[in-house]
């Protein structure tokens, strides 16, 4: 089943006439900050499948990946199955968790795309398999949104491993990392981060949760800590403020806030649901931490 990338990839960018060059990069997930916001004078206020969309791209396979945009270039990851999969359902449901993995062996892709056309530029395999874990319904094996610094994209499949791409598609490195069971198989979410020369994961599951972080150049771990944690889906928060710059990881457990060498900062005990999923952002000197559900 193939996905489609629109833009819609959103309408926010309605192209380059929209907003300046400089503006419109959307390097991860949520874009710059965490927020969510592209800024622009001329943006669509209603739109539709075919309304104030400047071109709309069939996209192999199955992904919950939001598309990253630097300059003239959109970077998306999808994971497209040899065989027939079940049908994907909408709306909120009890059910659809699966007791073993897919079967059918997965081709785990990455995309590179024009901005001002949607004619796929390059794509590669980051890796093929079958996978090890199962997964919900309502989830694939590409929901991590990627990550790129202007140079490289960064792509992160959490049962698979890190990968390193430059521009132009070729693999700079990457990191093998092995599949954790998580609650329910519902699978993961968690999106990569940067700061400096140092990409940032969190994997909470049900076996070894953790974040680590990794050196963007090569590929090696910093550090990597433990976290008394189950599965969550919150991609972490690099928080600067006044005082330092802190990594913030929504958890069910505690609200964790870690140093850039990996020392705890300082620890929240709230009412967080147990299925914790939003990403922290910050405004007026202050940190904003939802569970989201």
């Amino acid at each position: 089943m193939p996905r489609y990338l629109l833009i819609l990839l959103i309408p926010f960018f309605t192209i380059s006439d929209v907003f300046p060059r400089e503006t419109i990069n959307w390097p991860q997930f949520r874009g710059e900050g965490a927020r969510g916001i592209a800024e622009g004078d001329k943006l669509p206020v209603v739109w539709s499948s075919t309304e104030n969309v400047r071109w709309r791209v069939s996209i192999p396979g199955r992904g919950w990946s939001s598309p990253i945009v630097w300059q003239d270039k959109v970077f998306l990851s999808s994971a497209v199955s040899s065989g027939q999969e079940k049908e994907i359902k909408k709306g909120l449901y009890f059910g659809g968790e699966e007791k073993k993995p897919s079967p059918n062996r997965h081709q785990w892709m990455i995309y590179c795309l024009s901005f001002e056309t949607g004619k796929i530029l390059w794509q590669v395999e980051a890796e093929v398999d079958e996978p090890e874990m199962p997964r919900h319904i309502k989830n694939n094996y590409a929901p991590e949104t990627q990550v790129t610094d202007g140079e490289f994209v960064y792509t992160y499949f959490t049962d698979q491993g890190l990968f390193a791409h430059d521009y132009d598609g070729n693999l700079k490195w990457k990191k093998k990392m092995r599949a954790y069971k998580t609650r329910y198989n519902w699978g993961s979410a968690s999106s990569p981060v940067l700061h400096g020369n140092a990409i940032y994961i969190i994997n909470d599951n049900e076996d070894n949760s953790f974040i680590e972080s990794i050196d963007k150049k090569n590929g090696k771990t910093l550090w990597r800590r433990s976290r008394d944690e189950k599965s969550n889906w919150s991609t972490p928060f690099v928080w600067q403020n006044q005082l330092r710059t802190e990594i913030i990881t929504p958890g069910s457990s505690k609200t964790r806030s870690y140093g850039l060498n990996g020392d705890i900062l300082w620890e929240l005990e709230a009412d967080m649901s147990s299925i914790t999923i939003a990403t922290p952002y910050s405004a007026h000197g202050l940190v904003y931490i939802t569970s989201g559900y």
